[in-house]
């Protein structure tokens, strides 16, 4: 009966799942030979080939040459068709956008950068996203039209009772409760938007050193301190969004901030944020600090100390350390993580030197133990993120081969 084509255990759906498996495989695993897919799946012989003809024919799939090095006839290999759809990810920072697009393997194919200098209105925000999407377009060769989504990534994020940013002051020209309208009516896409330290996790979930893992904590630190919680393995946003906005976290060893939203800061943004490093290298008789962007020069401040890891220098890891583990204790005490992520240049830089002190020194002030380990996706993480989130989306759609 037509009106049972859809469920579940009727052939076109079951179908539609051996299909959306086989692509999975070969996202997975690169090019394979139809015997190599019928083992992975466990499907048969001529229903493997019978698959693999129906995912040509849909152009999800392309005949990519033949295997070689074994003995008798080379077989046929198969591949995903990477131009059979493309998603597009935006990082917004108050200095810039960077925007990218990917096919639907994951590769990026454009990238492109546009400088947002001084403070902008929420009109000139639309044409900052359309100008830096399009230039990613047109980097990747392609038109807007081919791409089926995009996810945009800021500091703070938009309350979903309300449609308006919060807890990031710091982005200009984001505030207006018009302003998602107004992209929808820029932008004839399906567009999401998500906290920046947010699709870091994703990153580090779906590739990274997160990977095999459904509690974990992320802890940031870049422009300014953050954290993204994952639950069960689904992200924790909370009920206006700001879940794992850390940096105002009241913590000892700094004055309470009152009106932290005003301040944009809180008791550990102003204990470990990428901002405290430089002072502490003035403290400590270290130098030449250099000059410019106070996360830039955090990064390299600490990178040249846990390289040197002696004197003066291992004291500035250590206080950063102890830092960090103040308000980290706060999150493992109450979430019981099995594993701590940290991510963003700030952390990054320190490498082993600075985990292994931030693990110390929170097995010291949280009950239990998670497992501190480095980021692994290191380049453009927030864009990444951005990317694999849009992927997922747009491969459900395109790989949905049930209607």
């Amino acid at each position: 009966m037509a009106g049972n084509a859809g469920t579940p255990g009727t052939p076109r759906v079951l179908r539609a799942m051996n299909d959306r498996a086989a692509l999975d495989l070969l996202l997975e695993h690169g090019p394979l030979s139809r015997t190599r897919i019928g083992k992975l799946t466990g499907l048969s012989k001529p229903t493997a080939s019978q698959l693999l003809a129906r995912l040509e024919a849909a152009g999800l799939v392309l005949a990519t040459g033949t295997s070689e090095g074994r003995p008798g006839p080379n077989a046929q290999l198969y591949a995903v068709n990477s131009a059979a759809a493309y998603a597009a990810g935006l990082d917004v920072t108050p200095e810039r956008i960077l925007a990218g697009v990917a096919d639907i393997t994951g590769r990026t194919v454009g990238r492109f950068e546009l400088p947002t200098p001084g403070r902008q209105t929420h009109g000139a925000v639309v044409r900052q996203v359309t100008d830096a999407l399009d230039g990613a377009v047109k980097a990747a060769g392609l038109a807007r039209d081919d791409v089926h989504r995009l996810v945009i990534g800021t500091p703070g994020a938009f309350d979903p009772n309300t449609g308006r940013l919060r807890y990031a002051s710091h982005l200009p020209g984001w505030h207006s409760p018009s302003l998602l309208d107004e992209l929808a009516a820029a932008l004839p896409i399906p567009v999401e938007y998500e906290n920046d330290v947010n699709l870091v996790a994703i990153a580090e979930q779906r590739l990274g050193a997160a990977r095999g893992h459904g509690d974990f904590v992320l802890l940031w630190n870049e422009g300014g301190l953050g954290a993204a919680l994952v639950l069960g393995g689904r992200l924790h946003r909370g009920w206006t969004g700001g879940a794992g906005e850390v940096g105002f976290l009241p913590v000892p060893g700094t004055p309470l901030v009152r009106q932290v939203t005003r301040a944009n800061s809180g008791g550990f943004q102003e204990l470990a944020g990428s901002q405290a490093i430089p002072a502490l290298a003035l403290e400590l008789g270290i130098g030449p600090v250099p000059q410019g962007p106070y996360a830039e020069v955090a990064a390299t401040l600490v990178e040249r100390a846990a390289a040197v890891n002696e004197g003066a220098h291992r004291q500035l890891l250590q206080t950063y350390a102890t830092g960090l583990a103040t308000g980290l204790a706060s999150l493992v005490s109450v979430l019981d993580p099995e594993l701590v992520v940290l991510s963003g240049a700030s952390l990054t830089a320190g490498g082993e030197p600075l985990r292994a002190l931030v693990q110390a020194e929170l097995e010291e002030l949280a009950p239990s133990r998670p497992r501190l380990v480095v980021g692994d996706v290191q380049e453009h993480p927030v864009l990444r993120g951005a990317l694999e989130s849009a992927l997922a989306a747009t491969r459900d759609e395109v790989f949905d081969t049930s209607r």
